[in-house]
């Protein structure tokens, strides 16, 4: 998915968004502002909105010397998130439909989105999701191909929402423990994306092969990924992508066998979805 107009307005506006959660002096949200303005008069049309976000997020935190803006959020929502997870593994084990239950835990802890134009409550999200039905719904396709996988790559996206993910690999390896999984990270912090240090954190390295695909935008651009991420993503057997910043990179992409796990947040990606914001995707391509 390349960029258009509603993209540029919405990246521009993410300025503020970062100026309010670093605490900004009213000059350095000036000049914040000001400068992704200027870069998005040179904004290419031929990118995706996370390689566009990539350049603006690291030109950002040079403006405002750190080198991890949303530190101190990330550290807030895993502990969110982990305040949770007693009451979910207390569903998970009364659960008639395990994999089922599970997807839709790791599909909630998508609404940790700092980048979205719409924001959604985790606390809400958890209480319906489980009544709520996918908007676009590939779940039994899902459920084929991991009864036939031998090897599986969980594309990672947002810190708090590796909390889910974390509970979803602990399911799949319960479920078809035959099967290899790599769960892969960014190589860097760009918004709030998930890196190895938060995965590691979490104790991924003990659950699954941990890996950091070295992709500096906060979505899996594929030519920007190391050559171990790469064969790895070709190679697997079956791709599970989280977020819409792995959606907008990877539609269309050059495999087969992917499905996408995501809550609709923007107009933009529901118009390529053929849903509405607020939507939950499980979409197998």
């Amino acid at each position: 998915m390349n960029i258009n107009e509603t993209c540029v307005e919405c990246i521009i506006n993410q300025s503020l968004k970062v100026a309010q959660a670093i605490e900004a002096t009213e000059e350095l949200s000036s000049k914040l502002k000001n400068s992704v303005e200027e870069m998005s008069r040179d904004f290419s049309f031929s990118l995706t909105p996370p390689e566009i976000a990539s350049s603006v997020y690291e030109k950002m935190a040079e403006i405002a010397n750190k080198e991890d803006i949303y530190d101190e959020v990330k550290k807030l929502s895993t502990q969110k998130s982990l305040s949770f997870v007693p009451l979910l593994k207390t569903k998970l084990s009364t659960s008639q439909d395990k994999l089922l239950t599970a997807t839709k835990i790791a599909v909630a802890g998508n609404v940790i989105d700092l980048a979205a134009a719409v924001q959604f409550d985790l606390e809400d999200e958890l209480e319906k999701v489980f009544d709520t039905e996918f908007g676009h719904n590939d779940f039994k396709k899902l459920e084929c191909e991991l009864i036939k996988a031998k090897s599986v790559v969980i594309l990672g996206d947002n810190v708090g929402e590796h909390i889910f993910d974390y509970m979803f690999v602990e399911i799949l390896k319960e479920l078809f423990p035959n099967v290899n999984y790599s769960y892969m990270v960014r190589g860097n912090p760009i918004i709030n994306d998930v890196t190895m240090k938060e995965a590691k954190e979490a104790g991924f390295d003990k659950l699954c092969d941990l890996v950091d695909s070295g992709v500096n935008s906060p979505g899996f651009a594929y030519s920007r990924a190391t050559s171990h991420a790469k064969k790895l993503f070709d190679e697997a057997d079956l791709v599970i992508s989280k977020g819409m910043g792995n959606y907008e990179c990877l539609s269309p992409t050059h495999r087969k066998n992917i499905c996408f796990l995501l809550k609709v947040k923007c107009e933009v990606v529901a118009d390529s979805l053929n849903q509405e914001v607020g939507d939950i995707v499980c979409k197998m391509v």
